[in-house]
């Protein structure tokens, strides 16, 4: 998500700092700032927008030199991009300067005690807290590294914090809890940055800190302990990317980044949403909870991938809600003449938060008396400000056109809305929300393993580089997967690509199927929904007596396939309603690897924009 630079040594800070805040700009962020210790106090300079925006304040109202610096770009979770809200954060005395990535879970008791002790905390960020509490701790011990341990033990929340204090001029300290921060050393002056792009023209020498641990930054060299003090285990290394592949992280595509980064991205959009009661919070819900309950109909609205996550959401709703669910293109939606009422409750997703058709769609629902709730992965975008309620997914900036990690967050994201309907409406209580949660939360891990067994699924699209067709076939919640495998072969690899309900088989498609036709088919699980995974084992015989190549997409244990698979992908077992997260991402890799394979451009295809911003 968010960009973080720090530096202390002999050149220019705000330079180095500055530098490395332009090599981050491609994560994606929405407000920059920067703070120096300079003089014996610290000079700060932040705007909501792009870093154009921060150098227009600093040539208009310049920075004194100093040595010693931090940085920041932002993505919005806890207040919009303000200039108020920009990091870095500062005490009210104006001594400490802390800068932020990822969520404090526990921030509101944190402020709330605060505020009892008098602090002022004028922003709307979850951030603001830390400063305050390093100022306190920091008075009381006089070093900053033991302020930064004893404040981290009382934070809750995926995070990484870096400060500094004008009482310790030559010190950066940055600390780490399941969000990236690494450290570059050179001679005679070190970095710390959220990734090593920001200090690649300067050196190659890295330190990747682990869970849980402190850094403090001199000239002379880096100091690292865990929370509780203990001295810390590093591992140094050398980093032979160039800048542009540092970016990427050593990547080839940010394609193949973003998958790599969807274990965490589910997890960060899983993250503070659910307490241990089994009690769910959305971001911002402007819509009571007696006029949810009054619902009696849900409408989702999307394009694209966004509209194949609606399609499972449906599934997830009624059976959760018992509410019925409609599904709708958005570009659609407003011109069939919809039936909306005050009672209707429209989901609307979009990953930008900017795509036209499903504003215009969004509008047209309030326009009819309607309740929106928007699914989105931008915060201050156009969509989220237009509803009535809004839930941010976390899969920080997709650079990709071809969504990945913002689909699988989308998801994340559905479940939860069709889990907090059914808590307001009384038809899941807070035991039985509990029981869904730790499915919810071992999906990340099931797809970090997903991904570990991917080279198959690489070498078997190289070797279908040259065919023409491909098609997809799923039940049940698979059948939305199967049109989102079919989708991406046709951004990637501009090939004919189909999706199908398998049932609907005999009913035309399979006058499709010829000899040595790939076909990818994706099995429910035969523990959740027995019926339908007898049935569809029949189609994978029907299609394999008629010639073709069946690639299976079945979990682990299920036997059944075995005979009827030419090419077998096991995915971890997962509850049927939550299957598509770990189901979806071999489609993923296989698009991205024949793309690749038949030496077509896989971050930007032909014709497609990332933001869809014209109906």
């Amino acid at each position: 998500m968010c960009g973080i630079v720090g530096y202390v040594g002999p050149q220019s800070a705000l330079d180095v700092v500055m530098a490395g805040l332009k090599r981050l700009e491609y994560r994606g962020y929405d407000s920059a700032g920067v703070a120096v210790l300079a003089d014996g106090g610290l000079a700060t300079a932040k705007r909501a927008g792009k870093l154009v925006n921060l150098d227009k304040e600093l040539s208009e109202h310049p920075l004194p030199s100093a040595a010693t610096g931090i940085g920041h770009t932002r993505w919005a979770t806890h207040g919009g991009p303000t200039d108020a809200n920009a990091h870095p954060h500062l005490d009210n005395a104006g001594r400490v300067a802390v800068v932020h990535n990822g969520i404090i879970e526990n921030f509101a008791p944190l402020r709330a005690e605060l505020a009892e002790r008098g602090h002022d905390l004028p922003s709307e960020t979850d951030t603001e807290v830390v400063a305050h509490l390093l100022a306190e701790e920091f008075s009381a011990c006089a070093d900053l590294a033991e302020a930064m341990r004893l404040v981290c033990r009382r934070l809750e929340g995926a995070f990484t914090l870096v400060a500094v204090h004008a009482d310790a001029p030559d010190v950066v300290v940055g600390a780490r809890r399941n969000s990236p921060l690494v450290v570059g050393v050179g001679e005679g002056e070190c970095f710390l940055a959220s990734d090593v792009a920001a200090f690649i023209a300067h050196t190659r020498d890295a330190v990747e800190l682990g869970q849980d641990q402190v850094v403090e930054l001199r000239r002379e060299g880096v100091t690292v302990t865990g929370f509780d003090g203990s001295p810390a285990e590093v591992r140094s290394y050398h980093v032979d990317w160039d800048a542009s592949a540092a970016e990427k992280a050593g990547y080839d595509y940010f394609m193949l980044k973003e998958i790599a980064e969807q274990p965490k991205a589910v997890a960060d959009t899983l993250l503070g949403r659910i307490d241990g009661s089994g009690t769910l919070s959305l971001d911002e819900v402007r819509i009571p909870p007696e006029v949810l309950r009054e619902v009696d109909k849900v409408v989702i609205v999307a394009c694209g991938t966004a509209y194949h996550a609606g399609l499972i959401a449906k599934y997830a709703i009624e059976h959760w809600t018992r509410v019925p669910c409609e599904v709708e293109l958005a570009s659609e939606f407003r011109y069939r003449d919809p039936i909306l009422d005050q009672r209707t409750l429209v989901v609307a997703i979009s990953q930008s938060g900017e795509t036209m058709d499903t504003l215009m769609a969004l509008r047209h629902a309030r326009e009819q008396g309607a309740k929106v709730l928007a699914i989105c992965n931008t915060n201050g975008s156009t969509i989220p400000r237009e509803s009535d309620a809004v839930l941010y997914t976390h899969a920080g900036p997709e650079v990709a056109v071809a969504s990945t990690k913002a689909f699988l967050t989308q998801l994340v994201a559905c479940y939860l809305v069709a889990l907090y309907l059914g808590q307001v409406r009384g038809t899941k209580y807070g035991d039985e929300i509990r029981d869904v949660v730790p499915d919810l939360s071992r999906i990340s891990g099931a797809v970090e393993r997903v991904l570990e067994t991917m080279e198959p699924v690489r070498e078997l699209a190289r070797s279908l580089a040259h065919k023409n067709t491909v098609l997809f076939l799923g039940r049940h919640v698979g059948h939305p997967v199967a049109l989102e495998g079919a989708l991406k072969l046709k951004e990637l690899a501009y090939m004919h690509a189909e999706g199908f309900a398998a049932g609907e088989l005999k009913h035309g498609p399979i006058a499709l199927i010829e000899e040595d036709l790939p076909v990818v088919v994706v099995v429910p699980s035969p523990r959740g929904r027995s019926v339908l995974h007898d049935k569809i084992v029949s189609n994978i015989q029907e299609i394999r007596a008629r010639g073709a190549r069946t690639i299976v997409i079945a979990e682990e244990g299920d036997e059944a396939v075995v005979p009827y698979a030419d090419h077998l992908v096991r995915v971890p077992a997962t509850p049927t309603l939550l299957q598509p997260l770990v189901a979806t991402v071999p489609l993923q890799v296989f698009a991205c690897e024949l793309a690749t394979a038949r030496g077509n451009e896989v971050d930007q295809p032909r014709n497609l924009a990332k933001s869809v911003t014209v109906e």
